[in-house]
């Protein structure tokens, strides 16, 4: 389904294919629309209703058993705009259906475990819509990429990957992968501004520098880690992220279809509507003793 706003289904032409290559992606592009900021707020307003429909239906119908979920998993380098995607996307939802885990380095009992033992614990509940704002994918970028962990043990990460995804999915979750993709160029410009206004200060970390030194061998990261776990089931989207308004409208409506094929709906009722509406009536007439 198309709107206005796009030309085309945004999700089809940001759907990682067979043959994908990160290095042909303009992150400066919009792909799906012609329309510019001011269209995107627009529809980012419009649609966040859309939005939250299906994301009330899904909880409702978990209420009654439904076992359908959906987990999206948000990567990128630092900058890029993932807390902007949390803020105007999801912060548009209702808080109840929700479930938000932003990942930072592992603490000592999380190091004490396999690295997917703190994921599996923050996989979203029935009727849940779940967030990973970073996620087990860092634990083959970053590590690859700076050899915290050795070339075989990062092998071994993808098949676990596949497998902890297959697994879930299987139970009900549904999982959309999405990277939001920066130029190095883009990234700068949002670093030195953090740095030009003090109340951005708190945001600013200096080892997003030392990161920012790797960034030819970070792509090539990228790119063997959704060669190696991309699925029909657990798809990779890579989102063209310089502009940040149509990063979030692009991730708003991907999201708004990947719901809407769970199918949510409003649950049966298991009880009598109209015999619970007399007595709703008839509880009107009821008397407080003095």
């Amino acid at each position: 389904m198309t709107h206005a706003f796009w030309e085309t289904e945004v999700g089809e032409l940001l759907r990682v294919r067979p043959g994908f290559r990160l290095s042909d992606v303009d992150p400066a592009s919009t792909p799906g629309t012609g329309a510019r900021k001011r269209a995107g707020f627009e529809e980012l307003a419009r649609a966040a209703q859309e939005l939250r429909v299906l994301q009330e239906k899904l909880f409702a119908q978990s209420r009654l058993g439904a076992r359908e979920r959906l987990l999206v998993v948000l990567q990128a380098m630092d900058a890029a705009g993932k807390g902007g995607i949390v803020n105007h996307v999801f912060g548009q939802t209702e808080p109840y259906g929700l479930a938000l885990t932003a990942f930072k380095a592992p603490t000592g009992e999380e190091r004490a475990h396999d690295f997917l033992w703190r994921v599996e614990r923050r996989v979203p509940e029935p009727g849940m819509i779940g967030v990973f704002d970073r996620s087990h994918y860092e634990d083959v970028l970053i590590q690859k990429v700076r050899g915290f962990a050795p070339p075989e043990e990062i092998e071994r990460r993808y098949g676990a990957i596949n497998d902890f995804e297959t697994r879930i999915t299987a139970d009900g979750v549904r999982i959309v992968k999405i990277m939001l993709h920066v130029t190095p160029e883009e990234q700068a410009e949002r670093l030195i501004s953090r740095l030009d206004d003090p109340e951005k200060h708190w945001k600013y970390n200096p080892g997003d520098v030392d990161e920012r030194l790797h960034w030819p061998a970070y792509m090539d990261a990228f790119q063997t880690a959704i060669e190696r776990t991309h699925s029909e089931t657990a798809p990779w989207y890579v989102v063209p992220a310089n502009a940040k308004w149509y990063a979030r409208v692009a991730v708003q409506r991907i999201v708004i279809s990947e719901l809407a094929k769970l199918s949510p709906h409003w649950p049966e009722p298991e009880f009598d509507v109209a015999a619970e509406r007399q007595r709703v009536i008839d509880s009107l007439d009821l008397r407080w003793p003095e």
